[in-house]
C-alpha cells in the first residue's frame, strides 16, 4: 500500500512538472515538443479536463481549430462548467464569426468571474458588430478584472483611432506595461480591415511588426492585405517571411499558392481600368467585362457625383477556390464577389453552373462598393454599403436585382428582420443560417424604400454623413427626420404590404406547384393552364427550376399557342429567370415570329449570365447580321472564334462576313485566309475572298 501511494505521488509530481514543461516549450515557440508532451498527458490522464483545455489552446494557436474544438468539447463533457474549455470554444466560434461565441464567453465568465480573457472577447465581438459603446463597456469590465488586460486596452485604442483621433492614450498605457506588445497594433489593424479601411489597417500591421519583428501573424496579415490592394511583390515578401518562420495557417499558405497561380493570368489596362483574366478565357471574356466595367464606372461617376482618382482593378477567377482564398477571413460576404478598396475580385461565369450566376450584376454590385467606400473614405456601416450595392443592381436593370426568396419570405413572416441600427450584426454574427442572405435583402430594400420615399439625393446625403463619422441612428434622424425606431415601423409596414400576398400564400404555394407538376406529367395541358394562371402571381418572383412560367409555356406550346408561350417566357426573363435553355427557347420563338430584335435582346441577356457558350454567340451574331447591326455581330463572332469551336472555318467565315459588312475589308480578308488555312476547300470563304480581291482591284 505504501509503495502504491509513493508511486502515485511520484506520478502526480511528474505530471505537474510535465505540464509546466509543456507550457514553457509553448512559450518558447517550440510547438512540436510542447504538442508531444500535451499528447502524452492527455493519453495518460484522459479524464483531466485541464490538460485537454490547454492542449486545445495550443492547437488553436497553431492553426488547428477543428481538433482544438474537439478537445474543448471533451473537456466540457468531463466538467461542464470548465472555464478554460468554454473560453476555447468561444474563441473557435468567434474566429468563425458565429453568434454563439458571446454565449460561450459569458458561460466561461460565469464559471470563472476572473477570466478577463473572456471579457476581452466580449469587447471584440461588440466592436465587430459595429457597437463601440458596448465594446467600451465590455473592455472596461475586463480592465476592472485585470488592469493588465492588454487586449482590452487595444480595443479601446482601436475605437479611438477608428473615430479618427490622431492618437489614443491607451497606446501609451499598453507600451508602459509591455514595450514590445505589437499585438496591440495588430488588433487595431484587424478592426480597420474588418471595416474595409484596408490602407489604414496595413499601416497598423506595419507598426505591429516594427514593434515586434517576430510577430509572424502580423507579417501574414500585412501580406494578405497588400495582396488585396494589388501590391503583389511586397505581399509575397511578407507572406514568405511568415511562412518561412512557421506561420503556416491556411490564409498564409493558400494566398501564396494563389499568387503562384497569377502566372496563368493576363492583365489588360486602360486609362481607368485594370482587368485580370485567366489566359484560358481572356480572349472570350475581355470584350464583355471591359465594356461593362467602363459603362458601370461612367454611370456611377454621374450617380455618386465623384470621379475616382485611380483605375479600378477587377480580377476574375474561373476556379472558385482561388476566389475563396481572396476573401478568406472576411465575414458577411456574398460568395460571388468582394471589394478591397479599388480592387474587385469575383467568380468567373465559367466557375458556376450555367444560369446560376449573373456576373454583370455582381460586378456592378462590387463597383458600387468602390464608389461608396471611396466617397466615405471607407467610413460607412456595412448595411448601408451593401444596401446601396443591392439597390444599384436593380437600378442598372430590373431583372438583375435580388428577388424575394424563401429565406426572405420566412424572415418577414417570422419577424426576424433586424432594426436598422443593428443591421450590421446580421452580416457579422448571424444567429440563424440564412441571416446573412436575409440581411443583404433587407439592406437593399431599405435603400429602395428611402429612394422611393425621399429620393436618391437623400441616399447620397446619408452616404456623406456616414463619411463624416456619424452613426446610423444619427444619420437616420438627421436625414429622414425620425428616430430609427419610427423608421423601422414605417419600413416594415411598407415591406409587409408589398410582400403580403406572397408571404401569406407561401405555405400553400409549394403544394400547389407540386400539383401543377403532376398535371404537367400527365399532359393535362388545359388543367395546367387553368391552375398555373391561378397561382402564378402568388409568388411571381420565383423563377428557379420548376417555375410556373415554365409549366405554362410548355402547356401553351403543346397546344400550339406560341404567342402565349412567348408571353410567359418573356415574363420569366423580365423578372430575372436565368436558365439558358429557357431564354434560348424564348429567343427561338421570337425569331420564328419574325421578332428578331427582341430575339437578339433575349440572347444578349445570356452574355451577362453565361457567355461561355459558342452556340449563343453564333446565334446572336446571326441575329445581329439579320438586324443590320454588323458591328454588334463582330463582337459575337469574335467570341465564337475565341471558344475554339470544332468548325473553326465556319466561325472565322462568319466573322469575316460581319467585318465585310462593317467596311473592314482587310480584317475580313485576314479571317478568310485563316479559315482557309483550317479548311482549304471551304467554298464560301474562297468566294468571298475572291469578291474582296476583285473589289480591291476595282478601287485601285
Amino acid at each position: 500500500m505504501k509503495i502504491c501511494l509513493v508511486a502515485l505521488l511520484l506520478t502526480s509530481c511528474a505530471y505537474s512538472q510535465t505540464i509546466e514543461r509543456a507550457e514553457a516549450l509553448w512559450k518558447a515557440r517550440q510547438y512540436d515538443a510542447a504538442r508531444n508532451i500535451f499528447e502524452a498527458l492527455v493519453k495518460a490522464q484522459p479524464d483531466n479536463p485541464d490538460y485537454k483545455a490547454r492542449y486545445g489552446r495550443l492547437l488553436l494557436e497553431r492553426f488547428n481549430p477543428v481538433e482544438a474544438a474537439g478537445l474543448f468539447q471533451e473537456a466540457v463533457k468531463i466538467k461542464k462548467d470548465h472555464a478554460g474549455a468554454l473560453l476555447g470554444l468561444a474563441l473557435v466560434s468567434a474566429d468563425g464569426f458565429e453568434s454563439k461565441a458571446g454565449d460561450l464567453a459569458r458561460a466561461a465568465l460565469a464559471s470563472d468571474p476572473k477570466l478577463f480573457e473572456a471579457q476581452e472577447l466580449l469587447a471584440r465581438l461588440a466592436l465587430e458588430d459595429n457597437n463601440p459603446t458596448k465594446a467600451v463597456e465590455e473592455a472596461d469590465k475586463a480592465l476592472a478584472i485585470s488592469p493588465k488586460a492588454l487586449d482590452a486596452m487595444a480595443i479601446r485604442a482601436a475605437i479611438d483611432l477608428m473615430a479618427d483621433k490622431t492618437d489614443s492614450p491607451w497606446i501609451g498605457r499598453i507600451l508602459a506595461l509591455d514595450p514590445k506588445y505589437g499585438e496591440a497594433y495588430e488588433t487595431i489593424g484587424y478592426f480597420f480591415v474588418l471595416n474595409r479601411r484596408y490602407e489604414e489597417g496595413i499601416e497598423f500591421y506595419r507598426k505591429a511588426i516594427a514593434l515586434k519583428p517576430d510577430l509572424w501573424s502580423a507579417h501574414s496579415q500585412l501580406g494578405i492585405n497588400l495582396m488585396r490592394l494589388g501590391i503583389d511583390q511586397e505581399a509575397r515578401e511578407q507572406l514568405e517571411i511568415a511562412f518561412n518562420n512557421g506561420h503556416t495557417d491556411k490564409p498564409t499558405t493558400n494566398t501564396l499558392n494563389l499568387m503562384e497561380s497569377y502566372k496563368n493570368f493576363l492583365t489588360f489596362k486602360t486609362d481607368n481600368t485594370i482587368l485580370r483574366l485567366h489566359k484560358k478565357e481572356a480572349e472570350l471574356l475581355r470584350p464583355y467585362f471591359e465594356s461593362e466595367l467602363k459603362r458601370a464606372i461612367a454611370t456611377f461617376e454621374k450617380k455618386y457625383k465623384i470621379k475616382l482618382d485611380r483605375p479600378v482593378q477587377v480580377e476574375v477567377y474561373p476556379d472558385h477556390e482561388d476566389f475563396a482564398v481572396r476573401t478568406m477571413g472576411m465575414p458577411g460576404l456574398g460568395a460571388l464577389g468582394v471589394t478591397f478598396g479599388y480592387v474587385v475580385a469575383m467568380d468567373s461565369p465559367s466557375g458556376r453552373k450555367p444560369g446560376s450566376f449573373h456576373w454583370d450584376s455582381t460586378m456592378w454590385h462590387e463597383l458600387s462598393h468602390v464608389f461608396v467606400l471611396s466617397a466615405t473614405k471607407h467610413k460607412v456601416p456595412r448595411w448601408f454599403t451593401e444596401g446601396m450595392a443591392v439597390h444599384e443592381e436593380t437600378a442598372a436593370s430590373p431583372d438583375w436585382g435580388d428577388r424575394l426568396d424563401p429565406q426572405a419570405i420566412g424572415a418577414v413572416k417570422e419577424k426576424k428582420l433586424l432594426p436598422v441600427a443593428e443591421l450590421d450584426r446580421g452580416f457579422i454574427h448571424p444567429t440563424y443560417p440564412s441571416q446573412v442572405v436575409v440581411s443583404y435583402f433587407q439592406a437593399g430594400r431599405i435603400c429602395d424604400y428611402i429612394n422611393k420615399v425621399w429620393g436618391y439625393d437623400k441616399l447620397l446625403a446619408m452616404m456623406h454623413d456616414f463619411g463624416r463619422g456619424m452613426s446610423t441612428p444619427d444619420v437616420i434622424e438627421k436625414q429622414l427626420g425620425m428616430k430609427p425606431e419610427e423608421f423601422d415601423k414605417k419600413f416594415l409596414a411598407s415591406l409587409t404590404e408589398e410582400t403580403k400576398r406572397t408571404v401569406d400564400g407561401f405555405a400553400e404555394w409549394p403544394k400547389k406547384v407540386k400539383a401543377l407538376s403532376a398535371l404537367a406529367r400527365e399532359n393535362k395541358h388545359d388543367d395546367v393552364i387553368r391552375e398555373g394562371l391561378a397561382i402564378r402571381d402568388l409568388y411571381r418572383d420565383y423563377v428557379e427550376a420548376g417555375s410556373v412560367y415554365e409549366f405554362l409555356a410548355e402547356a401553351y406550346l403543346a397546344k400550339g399557342d406560341k404567342t402565349r408561350a412567348i408571353v410567359e417566357l418573356a415574363r420569366y426573363s423580365e423578372i430575372g429567370g436565368r436558365d439558358p435553355v429557357l431564354v434560348k427557347k424564348l429567343a427561338t420563338l421570337l425569331e420564328e415570329a419574325g421578332r428578331k430584335k427582341e430575339a437578339a435582346a433575349a440572347l444578349t441577356r445570356l452574355n451577362w449570365i453565361y457567355p461561355n457558350d459558342e452556340e449563343l454567340h453564333r446565334r446572336l451574331g446571326d441575329l445581329h447580321m439579320a438586324n443590320g447591326t454588323p458591328e454588334a455581330a463582330i463582337v459575337e463572332f469574335r467570341a465564337a472564334v475565341a471558344m475554339k469551336p470544332h468548325d473553326t472555318a465556319t466561325a472565322r467565315f462568319n466573322l469575316a462576313r460581319a467585318l465585310k459588312d462593317s467596311g473592314k475589308e482587310d480584317e475580313a480578308k485576314e479571317e478568310l485566309l485563316l479559315a482557309l488555312e483550317t479548311a482549304p476547300g471551304f467554298r464560301p470563304a474562297q468566294r468571298m475572298l475572291l469578291e474582296l480581291s476583285k473589289e480591291e482591284k476595282i478601287r485601285k
